[in-house]
């Protein structure tokens, strides 16, 4: 029988380590919600403590000013769409360049590699022009076709890792008893890559629902705004409201760390599973 390892000082070290490091991470959701919760003029004389008076009110103004509905919505619509898109066409291009490994696929593989690696800053100005080029410009299916284009590089570095450790035999097997080349796919190789299909599902949902400068860039009309971007009208030239912001900023947070919490676990199995080679 295996003898159980002993708890030892290095052990306690590493933990105590690790415990300070998280409390560490935590500290900035600690202000954020504290000062949700005061008045303007506490949160500026006293921003470390916690509030005297509970000013629930401030979530309250800040649903209203923001219309909370109707940028949750647009948040939700971009979200869900683009990430539905994203892995969709992620999975059927990661599956054609790992079992077609021929000199085409490897260089868009290479191509796709290679776009991770390139600053959003610096196509910033082309985007935007393009944008409005093809019609894409001040519209949530626009701003949904950018979110695909700028997603699918590291999804399907993602997918064609995965896809790697699924063992050839059961796409033959499939393929002797009549299945087609979609069949094949969407019957059995697409249920098995539910792991690393919840992975990056996850992160760009991390991505897309906070990202800021994307929308900013492509939608102009009040009633398209996202929540970062209602969030951000809480700052104006000579005036930044504070209390309201934080309150803004925690409702908008609030949906995707609830996401974020049920669907940790499946961040590491899936990109450990993934690197495993077949």
């Amino acid at each position: 029988m295996d003898a159980q390892p002993r708890y030892s000082a290095r052990i306690f070290g590493l933990e105590l380590i690790a415990i300070v490091i998280a409390l560490l991470f935590l500290v900035p959701f600690y202000f954020v919600i504290v000062n949700s919760l005061k008045t303007f003029g506490e949160l500026l004389t006293d921003p470390t403590s916690l509030p005297h008076t509970m000013q629930w009110n401030n979530y309250s103004r800040a649903w209203s000013i923001v219309k909370f509905p109707t940028v949750f919505t647009n948040s939700l619509i971009v979200t869900v769409v683009a990430n539905l898109g994203i892995a969709l066409i992620s999975s059927m291009a990661a599956y054609k360049m790992v079992r077609r490994p021929n000199r085409l696929n490897n260089v868009l593989f290479t191509l796709f590699v290679a776009a991770m690696v390139i600053p959003f800053q610096s196509i910033m100005i082309p985007l935007v022009k393009v944008a409005k080029t093809a019609g894409l410009f001040d519209s949530l299916p626009g701003l949904v076709v950018c979110y695909l284009g700028f997603g699918a590089p590291m999804s399907i570095f993602l997918f064609h890792g995965f896809i790697k450790s699924i063992p050839l035999e059961i796409e033959e097997s499939a393929v002797v008893d009549g299945t087609s080349a979609y069949g094949t796919f969407f019957r059995i190789v697409l249920p098995l890559l539910k792991p690393i299909a919840v992975t990056v599902i996850l992160l760009n949902s991390l991505w897309i629902w906070n990202d800021f400068l994307l929308p900013f860039l492509i939608l102009q009309s009040p009633d398209l705004k996202t929540i970062p971007l209602a969030t951000n009208s809480f700052f104006g030239q000579y005036t930044k409201q504070w209390d309201l912001a934080l309150a803004a900023l925690v409702l908008g947070v609030a949906p995707i760390v609830v996401f974020f919490l049920a669907m940790q676990r499946h961040i590491i199995e899936g990109i450990t599973a993934g690197s495993v080679k077949g």
